[in-house]
């Protein structure tokens, strides 16, 4: 591991809205702000809103400043990207967003039943090959919808036209509700001014004539989220900081 990562590690380790808990250490250490986030955490009863994969943050901190009557979590595995958004943060003496370092797999234990107002999927990588790893697939909704509170909303913002495809399918199969569906969000005459905010890749996409997709949905409580049984067409571009995509085979 470089210098630059050490520092930035010893960094999130000092800061106060920072939160790590990976996978590994979910069986030997109690985790006690598990229903106890307003009250601990950000000391206010304020609605709280994920972004899963938050990658550097920038969406976080963007909605944290956007919306002050609301508390922010940025989460993900990558604490080096994640310093980004939580030193921002920190610099900027926002007091309404966090940062919890931790694998997705396990969000389900780290939030209490209705803890949740909503989630948002900023960009995630689309994982054509494996359903079970997308992050709008039947099983991250089933965990999902243990954190959640009754028919709150799930948004998708996506440069994947497979991930848009495939989670669309998904809102049909299981009877979600579907909230918004752009498939061109920057090619509308008027969008809101949440969906302006722009990541620096959501950028380079941008500049490469890629479409920006959008999907919000509503995720009432079932016993079981199905997958769609349809073949979908693959992404034919190489997404930055993701596997090529053109040798994977056709997901069902």
């Amino acid at each position: 591991m470089g210098k630059g990562k050490l520092k930035k590690f010893a960094d999130m380790a000092s800061y106060d809205n920072v939160v790590e808990h990976p996978y590994s250490v979910i069986d030997n250490v109690d985790f006690p702000l598990r229903g106890n986030w307003n009250r601990d955490f950000f000391k206010n009863g304020n609605p709280i809103v994920l972004e899963l994969g938050c990658g550097r943050g920038e969406y976080t901190v963007a909605l944290a400043k956007r919306f002050p009557g609301k508390n922010f979590i940025g989460v993900d595995i990558k604490g080096a990207r994640m310093w980004t958004g939580a030193t921002e943060a920190k610099e900027a003496g926002l007091t309404n967003v966090g940062f919890l370092r931790t694998n997705i797999e396990i969000i389900d234990r780290l939030f209490e039943q209705g803890e949740v107002s909503e989630i948002w999927l900023t960009f995630p990588d689309p994982q054509m090959k494996k359903f079970t790893k997308r992050l709008t697939s039947s099983l991250f909704l089933a965990r999902y919808r243990d954190i959640l509170a009754p028919d709150a909303v799930v948004h998708l913002k996506t440069d994947s036209n497979f991930l848009f495809t495939y989670t669309k399918y998904i809102t049909e199969v299981n009877g979600l509700p579907v909230v918004e569906c752009i498939d061109d969000v920057h090619g509308q005459p008027r969008v809101s001014d949440t969906l302006q905010i722009r990541t620096y890749y959501e950028s380079q996409w941008l500049s490469r004539g890629i479409k920006i997709k959008y999907l919000a949905f509503n995720l009432p409580a079932k016993e079981c989220y199905e997958e769609p049984n349809v073949e979908i067409e693959l992404d034919e571009y190489r997404s930055y900081n993701r596997s090529k995509r053109s040798s994977l085979e056709t997901s069902k």
